[in-house]
């Protein structure tokens, strides 16, 4: 059913308030088959509202609005559906018992604009609200139907979960159902081209990319018959993807990469520290955030000056000198620090330029020197190049400095690049990187 979601008060129009509410019901309706097709914002103003909801009606056959069913005067949508969908107004006897209650059970005293909550369309479908003085309403005519609800979030999150969505999902004979995939190390044009195949022979499960901050999600939809065949036809399709590209995906579950290698390092029991210098210690403040990582996180070091990294992790002054602070050589120092300094299974450093200044043609801003140590066996994916690895073949990947074995571990240094963005985006984008390189172990 094409759906539209009508958000009602002069506020939102004003930027007094975020309008949370188009957002939920989008979720939320998509996942029960609903198609939803626009969103509108409309002051409270009966004539726009009239003449709106006529103009959304010519396209959809469904309607949601918020706002606009408090007992003040410029609390209109009440009115303005009714007269829209040719109805009359008219005092529920019922409703005004139950508004009479709520005020005298906590001891208020009902004023005479709240008496305006009790009259509704003579046609219409009630929804209590045990949260609010507002009940919602459902009207209907002609193949048209409007439900509207109260507009303060934590009223109408309750009431369409437990009041409007069973009763449209009484009323649809499909069941829409979607997951998405989270990848990293790949932008939005490359991963559809990369699943061009798919995406060009879509029918249903669908594909669509969207490229967010840092990262690329992909959502697989279907629409079937019922929950368990969409789960089915859902989950074929992530399999397919992930065939092609899974070396960039990190989550199917739509986790953040910060959980999806905490829960690892914690399943496996392995322990990691790390050391920084452009990132500042936000990959320490990132990791920390995994309830229970105290079982595996033994500890960072912030490594921000040259001094830093000779007195804490032992790097030479002759490598700094030589290769300067910007360079594979200090970040393979660095990681052999924190491992020499913690013992843990799994060490992590880096090194780069974040600017605005201080870039040259040699080391320019964006430009980060990622140092890995973890145990031999790990299997290793790049997570930044497409296709399987093989972890002793150093030319066959992108921006691998140095690879060898040294004590039972494996060393790497893996170079990464975050040209173009300011300063903030490159620290949170090798943050990521460092997190990704992790989770390519496993």
């Amino acid at each position: 059913m094409k759906t539209a979601i009508l958000t009602v008060g002069t506020e939102i129009l004003f930027g007094s308030i975020t309008n949370t509410n188009s957002v939920y019901l989008s979720q939320q309706l998509q996942m029960i088959g609903y198609d939803v097709m626009y969103h509108y914002t409309v002051g409270d103003n009966t004539t726009r509202l009239e003449e709106l909801i006529h103009e959304i009606f010519k396209d959809c056959d469904l309607i949601l609005t918020t706002g606009g069913l408090g007992p003040t005067q410029d609390d209109l949508t009440k009115e303005t559906v009714c007269k829209a969908m040719g109805d009359e107004l008219v005092l529920w006897e019922d409703q005004l018992e139950i508004l009479k209650a709520h005020f005298e059970k906590r001891g208020h005293k009902m004023t005479e604009n709240n008496i305006k909550q009790a009259w509704f369309p003579k046609k219409a479908h009630i929804f209590d609200n045990p949260k609010g003085t507002a009940p919602g309403f459902m009207l209907e005519e002609g193949g048209k139907m409007i439900i509207c609800m109260p507009g303060p979030p934590h009223e109408m999150t309750y009431m369409f979960e437990n009041r409007v969505r069973p009763f449209l999902c009484a009323r649809q004979d499909s069941v829409l159902f979607y997951k998405n995939v989270r990848t990293f190390g790949i932008g939005e044009s490359a991963l559809e081209t990369e699943l061009l195949d798919l995406i060009n022979g879509q029918t249903d499960p669908t594909l669509a990319t969207y490229a967010k901050p840092r990262e690329t999600t992909l959502r697989v939809a279907s629409k079937r018959g019922t929950l368990e065949e969409a789960k089915l036809a859902v989950s074929d399709m992530i399999e397919d993807v992930i065939d092609i590209v899974g070396d960039f995906v990190y989550s199917t579950d739509d986790e953040d990469l910060t959980f999806v290698v905490g829960k690892k390092l914690i399943a496996n029991r392995l322990s990691l520290a790390s050391a920084e210098s452009i990132t500042g210690g936000r990959f320490a403040g990132s990791i920390t955030d995994v309830p229970g990582i105290s079982a595996c996180y033994r500890g960072g070091f912030v490594t921000y000056t040259d001094n830093t990294k000779k007195s804490m992790l032992d790097v030479s002054g002759e490598t700094l000198d030589s290769f300067t602070c910007y360079s594979p050589e200090t970040a393979l120092e660095m990681v052999r620090g924190v491992k020499a300094k913690t013992g843990a299974d799994i060490c992590i450093a880096v090194t780069g330029l974040a600017g605005p200044d201080g870039g040259t043609e040699e080391h320019p801003v964006g430009q980060s020197y990622i140092g890995l140590i973890y145990p031999m066996g790990m299997p290793f994916r790049s997570g930044f190049k497409g296709g399987k690895q093989n972890r002793f073949t150093v030319q066959s990947e992108e921006g691998v400095h140095v690879r060898e074995q040294r004590n039972g571990s494996i060393e790497l240094v893996k170079e990464i690049h975050a040209f173009g963005r300011d300063r903030n985006s490159i620290r949170e984008y090798t943050v990521l990187a460092m997190l990704s390189l992790i989770n390519s172990l496993f």
